[in-house]
């Protein structure tokens, strides 16, 4: 069930959280507190598009930094980054971010309230189990964005400018059952290319680093820092 979490739901709503229309933003929330991870909504639209590929981005993996020192960083990093950006957005619009007009709280109290729920309705045991699926679901989610953008980097311009997004910022993995399994996910440079495109539309592209294995056999590889570093790092240079 966990896997299924980070694989599929947390998959599907990070496509429908792109999308424009209020609904499908909806279903990408309700998707991810599946997985207690409504915050991602927030971090990876108007954090992780802007600051990947620099040392800003929470999701962005730094060479040499293994996938362990990785999912922790990401996900507590991510979590505060969450926060910041929904108390600057609410400063611009002159609201207080103790007000339940932060997004933060509202995604607080609807998991608070869901976790209570399961636990009135199905008890301890049907509760522990959701939570460890839960766990397991964004720690896969954070694995995945390990190898997304392993020791990638954008040229800083001058301090705190970087260049634009381009191709090269992100691992590219042209294997057909990932593609298939994942939604197009593994086309990641066509992504971030233009995250509006819709996941039927990515194109694989030649001037992005290419992924030597699929999804499930980068994140085994990931696992084996040391036969990682040996197999990747070498790529970064070409």
């Amino acid at each position: 069930m966990g896997i299924l979490c980070g694989t599929m739901a947390i998959n599907i709503a990070h496509e429908l959280g792109h999308r424009q229309r209020k609904f499908d933003q909806f279903l990408a929330k309700a998707l991810l507190m599946t997985s207690l991870y409504m915050h991602f909504f927030i971090e990876h639209n108007r954090g992780h598009h802007k600051n990947v590929a620099t040392p800003n981005d929470p999701a962005t993996a730094r060479k040499n930094e293994s996938i362990y020192v990785f999912v922790v960083r990401c996900i507590v990093s991510a979590y505060r980054s969450a926060w910041r950006l929904e108390n600057e957005r609410l400063a611009r619009n002159n609201k207080s971010k103790f007000s339940f007009d932060n997004a933060m709280i509202q995604y607080g109290l609807v998991q608070l309230l869901f976790l209570i729920g399961i636990y009135a309705v199905f008890g301890s045991l049907a509760l522990i189990c959701f939570i460890s699926a839960a766990i397991l679901g964004f720690i896969l989610l954070e694995c995945i964005e390990y190898i997304e953008h392993y020791g990638l980097s954008r040229e800083e311009l001058k301090p705190g400018i970087y260049c634009s997004v381009q191709n090269k910022h992100s691992w590219n993995c042209n294997k057909m059952l990932g593609r298939l399994m994942l939604f197009e996910l593994p086309l990641h440079p066509a992504h971030h290319k233009n995250s509006s495109i819709k996941y039927q539309a990515l194109q694989s592209t030649d001037d992005a680093p290419e992924m030597p294995l699929g999804y499930p056999g980068m994140i085994l590889l990931a696992l084996i820092p040391p036969l990682w570093f040996r197999k990747i790092n070498p790529l970064l240079a070409n």
